[in-house]
């Protein structure tokens, strides 16, 4: 029987600032490592953005696939994919709106977008 892995939080749950990483172990030997070791950005990604990633790379950067296999419009899944290069530190120059204030409150409504998601859109409108 295997150990259920939990996945570590990437912020501190006192002050907000991020998290190292300054032990590993083996659970083979017990060996066990300390220091300060570098940051994953991928390791920070919720199961919600983990799951979008891999859809979007399984569909080959497909937007409409992903927007097929998630269920929701594209405008939504372009604008999950936004949010995501942006917590990745990709995201580049300022894209235009892709989805009215409107279009947001409504994939809220029906459950496609999250409410932290729709916040982060509307801050963009602004």
């Amino acid at each position: 029987m295997t150990a259920k892995l939990y996945q570590a939080p990437s912020d501190c749950p006192v002050c907000g600032d991020a998290l190292i990483t300054t032990r590993l172990g083996c659970r083979g030997c017990g060996s066990e490592l300390a220091g300060e070791f570098g940051h994953c950005d991928f390791c920070a990604l919720d199961e919600r953005e983990s799951e979008l990633l891999r859809v979007f790379l399984a569909s080959r950067g497909n937007l409409r696939e992903v927007e097929k296999h998630l269920g929701v419009s594209y405008p939504t899944a372009r604008a999950r994919f936004t949010v995501l290069l942006t917590k990745l530190g990709l995201a580049g120059e300022a894209e235009p709106a892709v989805m009215t204030r409107d279009q947001v409150l409504s994939e809220v409504a029906a459950g496609a977008l999250s409410p932290e998601e729709a916040a982060e859109l509307l801050a963009g409108l602004a």
